[in-house]
């Protein structure tokens, strides 16, 4: 059979209506319109579904019994529709996040991507910022959520922890410490450090983890980019401790620094503030790739 979904709603219309004009000007179609339903129906069933007068269009026994059984299988189909339409628009629009440079240079490239293939229509907007700013950035809703490292002022936000990220020390090839397969945080004693500067996320983490150690840090540059420390650690102007996450390059020296000390990553919003159903969509999948991602590996 081929019967369409128009001619099935011309039909409940007009069994409604009992009246051709006026089930046309609910439909908003021409009578002759629904005229043409009507009778491409009837003759894909091979029934009469009308009695015709003057006055009234009447269901027939067969229309009736038709009429019951569309009714509620229409109501049913537009509410399927009205489902698959809802979750085609969740998925359609904008989603800006903030994120810490390690992250927008790790997790968030996967994540875009991989949201790209699933979801065409939908937009990442990234802010790539220093710590202070992703907070800031949303504090102020002038983005959706943000991947913060371990917020001192976590009461501020709604957090959820997706991953931990371990550091390391990092340090040219003939440096002593480079013959060490795991290098004791007490080694750092001494040593010149080049290390991020206070907008990081990771600095204060880097200056707790050294104080609980014992380590008294001589600090020769601060920099407010781990590329940066990396091109001044190449250059001789000391070490540096830095995340897993900031990918040091291949001409650098990487050894685990023990006893191990992380950093958190979390994704956070505002307090209080229920997340749109398109962030939380991104918010999921950030916290899936963070799960199935062997990111954090030496």
């Amino acid at each position: 059979m081929n019967i369409s979904l128009r001619q099935l709603r011309a039909f409940l219309a007009v069994a409604r209506q009992r009246h051709f004009r006026r089930a046309a000007e609910y439909l908003h179609l021409s009578q002759p319109a629904v005229s043409r339903h009507i009778a491409e129906l009837e003759a894909e069933l091979g029934v009469r579904l009308f009695d015709r007068t003057t006055r009234e269009v009447v269901p027939t026994e067969t229309g009736r019994y038709l009429e019951s059984a569309i009714e509620r299988v229409l109501d049913e189909l537009e509410g399927v529709l009205g489902h698959v339409h809802s979750e085609g628009e969740r998925r359609r629009g904008k989603v800006r996040i903030a994120s810490v440079p390690t992250l927008s240079a790790s997790l968030m490239p996967l994540c875009i991507a991989d949201c790209a293939r699933e979801y065409p229509e939908l937009t990442i907007q990234l802010h790539d910022q220093a710590q202070t700013l992703v907070l800031d950035s949303v504090r102020g809703g002038e983005v959706d959520f943000g991947i913060a490292i371990d917020p001192p002022e976590a009461g501020d936000f709604d957090c959820e922890t997706i991953m931990r990220d371990p550091f390391c020390l990092v340090c040219p090839p003939d440096h002593p410490l480079a013959a060490l397969k795991t290098v004791p945080w007490k080694k750092l004693q001494d040593q010149p450090l080049v290390l991020l500067d206070y907008s990081s996320g990771s600095r204060r983490l880097i200056d707790l983890a050294l104080h609980k150690h014992g380590v008294n840090a001589m600090v020769v540059q601060q920099t407010g980019h781990t590329h940066t420390a990396f091109r001044m650690v190449e250059a001789g102007l000391g070490i540096t401790i830095t995340p897993v996450l900031s990918s040091p390059p291949s001409s650098l020296a990487v050894r685990p620094l023990t006893p191990m000390e992380h950093r958190t990553v979390m994704l956070i919003h505002r307090r209080q503030r229920s997340l749109s159903p398109l962030a939380s969509l991104v918010w999921n999948r950030l916290r899936e790739l963070s799960t199935n991602n062997q990111l954090t590996s030496y």
